[in-house]
């Protein structure tokens, strides 16, 4: 391949397969992505969507795919003439911070985030240090649907290890808060056997906590195993058995986390920013009040947020359209309900490590523990999260086109009210429908949960 512009071209011949560009990068089986030359194609033609100088950064979680999906793609890179710096187990904020740390041209993140161990994916970051533009991501996925010819005319790139630029990362972290801030304070980390783990318990030891872990070591079989920010039990039991303040659940590549108070109870992404918005607020410097969150977050976070003279600004579902929406209305804070936080702290970045640390900085600054200020936030509305599963060949369309599953919808609707929502998606990670439900009225959320979910797997099943 020797043509860099941006252009739409056939399908792979190879493989027959389609890999397109979900929420968050590229994003599937393991087994899928590893078939024929896909993963090398993916290194090859990156060379062509990022800058001609520097070297190229790979990093990666703890899946047992990852270390062949690595180095695939700084073979497909170094083909191409490229150098790369491998940075072994690292969280995925790592890559875009060393990017511009070293002057990189870019990089790569090889996870799949929360996903099961089976799948994996690339994440790809710009010289700025941001995940690549739409234009580019449709070059790429237009490209891995040809068969590439690699020049072999070119002069092979080096790959070198470079795990000692993880030091870097770790002190950027240490930097943004006091270095005796988390004294003695009894703190439990699930590094869900992930990225975490190369870290995140050295971080928070450094700064004077007492460190409890647990899911603290690499492990490519467990990670996201009913552990982390999306299985909450394990957390949750630690903290309060061990009589801790605080807990901080991350997921497989350390770019969400998920809060734990004394008592239990769960600070999401809404809970998140809202006490750091508030934080900010009351210090007199968040830009026009505003926070930005997506279609996910609560209503009850949104209401409560108004009634302080805050301006909530919703986007699509993904870290990009939160990014995207930062930049244009020059927003400091902004994130997911998932526990993916965005702070102009690091470059609008989403860094769970960060996010954590930031946290029980503020409530040490506040002379608060964690339980007290979370009974200062809002009380959300119950919402019930609905995922149905959905063959690949299922298109967008389905909740458009069946008119049965419209009629369900706009029932619900009319009952909920302006105190409800409905939100529907298609993921952009997994195969699956996302139906969520809200309302002041539990029982009509569970009642439309029951009766949505029935009628899209009746349809489903039809096609």
């Amino acid at each position: 391949m020797t043509n860099n512009a941006l252009h739409p071209v056939g399908r792979n011949q190879e493989t027959g397969n389609e890999f397109l560009f979900g929420t968050d990068g590229i994003r599937g089986e393991a087994r899928n992505l590893l078939k024929g030359n896909l993963i090398k194609e993916v290194g090859y033609c990156t060379h062509y969507v990022l800058p001609k100088k520097g070297p190229i950064l790979i990093g990666q979680d703890s899946r047992e795919s990852s270390g062949q999906i690595v180095s695939e793609l700084s073979a497909g890179l170094m083909a191409n003439g490229r150098d790369v710096f491998t940075i072994g187990l690292c969280p995925t904020p790592t890559i875009p911070h060393l990017i511009k740390s070293i002057d990189a041209a870019g990089g790569l993140m090889v996870s799949a985030s929360h996903n099961p161990p089976k799948d994996n994916g690339i994440k790809i970051f710009d010289s700025n240090g941001e995940k690549i533009s739409s234009d580019k991501q449709k070059f790429l996925e237009a490209s891995l649907q040809k068969r590439i010819a690699f020049d072999e005319t070119l002069t092979l790139g080096n790959a070198y290890s470079r795990n000692d630029l993880l030091k870097d990362y770790k002190e950027s972290l240490l930097g943004t808060v006091r270095i005796d801030s988390l004294n003695k304070i009894p703190i439990v980390l699930d590094l869900c056997w992930g990225s975490a783990t190369a870290c995140g318990k050295e971080i928070f030891t450094a700064l004077g906590a007492k460190v409890i872990c647990i899911n603290s070591q690499p492990n490519g079989r467990k990670i996201n195993v009913n552990c982390g920010s999306t299985n909450l039990s394990d957390i949750k039991k630690a903290v309060q058995e061990t009589n801790s303040q605080m807990g901080f659940a991350f997921d497989g590549d350390a770019d969400r986390v998920i809060a734990i108070d004394k008592k239990g109870r769960v600070l999401d992404g809404d809970h998140i920013l809202y006490l750091w918005g508030s934080n900010l607020q009351e210090k007199a410097i968040l830009p026009k009040q505003r926070l930005v969150a997506t279609m996910m977050s609560n209503l009850g976070f949104e209401k409560a947020w108004v009634k302080r003279g805050g301006v909530l600004e919703r986007t699509a579902v993904g870290d990009k359209y939160v990014h995207e929406t930062m930049l244009k209305t020059q927003a400091s804070l902004g994130g997911e309900q998932s526990g993916h936080i965005l702070t102009k702290i690091n470059g609008l970045c989403g860094d769970g490590l960060l996010t954590a640390l930031q946290l029980a900085n503020m409530c040490n600054e506040k002379g608060i523990e964690l339980s007290d200020w979370l009974d200062e936030s809002f009380t959300p509305y119950p919402q019930r999260l609905i995922n149905i599963p959905l063959a690949p060949h299922i298109k967008d369309s389905f909740t458009t086109k069946s008119e049965s599953f419209q009629s369900i919808i706009k029932k619900a609707q009319l009952e909920l009210g302006n105190e409800g929502r409905i939100f529907i998606r298609k993921s952009g990670t997994e195969s699956l429908l996302r139906v969520m439900i809200e309302s002041q009225d539990s029982q009509l959320v569970e009642e439309w949960a029951h009766k949505i979910s029935k009628t899209a797997s009746e349809e489903i099943s039809k096609m």
